[in-house]
């Protein structure tokens, strides 16, 4: 008798965002677009300045920079102006700003019957609807407060990058026994979970990513 068709085991799979499956970031565009519907308050860019130099000098960290900028351009906007917003910015950006071979990636995982989940530092200002319209089973993303229906922008969870990256895959993992994990970054701060998954991949690293990569034994491709 023929032997039976087993079918393939699904693989919990988790993609990063900006630089990943988009080709840049994704929050300086959304913020910049929106200003732009009113050009005079793109000045307002210049109210995050200090906190860019505060950043270069190691003062603060990537999500307090991150609060500073959205608080500086977004806070006081209302609930139903962003979300108008993210639905014109979001495909716009599926449309021109996201590599093929991520979208291919996807696709296959999601034919293979794996869960995705999209891990990103990105806020959830939009993160979860790219994550709706790719199809993907779960988003975590750096959250933020509002007061009232109003944005506040403070950051309301830890900023999703590096080691807190890594502790929300360990959670996932718990979440889904049993299942082989997969993980797909670019930078060299998602080398803290990368190294804690079956099948890492990271995709059009810079080169010290890359040289870190090949030390840890993960390996590295570069996405059209």
């Amino acid at each position: 008798m023929p032997s039976p068709v087993v079918p393939p085991v699904a693989r919990l799979v988790v993609f990063d965002l900006d630089g990943t499956i988009t080709r840049h970031d994704t929050l300086l565009p959304y913020v910049a677009g929106l200003l732009e519907k009113r050009p005079w308050q793109l000045l307002r860019l210049l109210r995050v300045v200090p906190a860019l130099l505060a950043y270069g000098l190691g003062r603060i960290d990537r999500g307090t920079l991150k609060a500073r900028l959205l608080q500086a351009t977004l806070r006081g906007r209302t609930r139903a102006e962003l979300e108008a917003w993210t639905a014109q910015f979001v495909p716009r950006l599926l449309e021109r700003g996201v590599r093929a071979d991520a979208l291919r990636a996807i696709e296959t995982h999601r034919r293979s019957g794996d869960v995705l989940v999209l891990l990103t530092a990105s806020t959830d200002l939009y993160a979860p609807a790219i994550a709706a319209r790719l199809e993907f089973d779960e988003t975590i993303c750096t959250g933020l407060t509002w007061t009232d229906d109003r944005l506040d922008g403070a950051l309301a969870t830890p900023n999703r990058r590096g080691a807190e990256k890594a502790r929300c895959l360990e959670e996932l993992a718990r979440r889904h026994p049993g299942l082989r994990t997969a993980a797909y970054g670019n930078d060299a701060a998602d080398l803290d979970h990368l190294r804690r998954v079956d099948e890492p991949l990271l995709v059009c690293g810079s080169r010290a990513a890359r040289r870190l990569a090949r030390r840890a034994g993960i390996p590295s491709a570069w996405w059209r």
